[in-house]
C-alpha cells in the first residue's frame, strides 16, 4: 500500500513538474518531466492493478 502512495505522490509532483515546464517554455525540463510523468505514472497503475487498492490479506 506504502508503495502505491509513493508512486502516486510521485506521478502528481511530475504532473505540476511538466505544467511549470509548459508555462516556462523550458523544454530539456519538459522531456524529464514527461517521462518521469510516463514511468512513474505507469508503475502506479499497474502496482496498484497487481496488489490491489485497498490491499486484499
Amino acid at each position: 500500500m506504502g508503495l502505491v502512495v509513493i508512486f502516486g505522490l510521485v506521478t502528481i509532483l511530475s504532473a505540476i513538474g511538466t505544467i511549470s515546464s509548459l508555462k516556462n517554455k523550458n523544454f530539456l525540463g519538459l522531456f524529464f518531466a514527461v517521462g518521469t510523468l510516463a514511468v512513474f505514472g505507469w508503475f502506479t497503475v499497474m502496482t496498484a492493478i497487481n496488489h490491489g487498492v485497498p490491499v486484499a490479506h
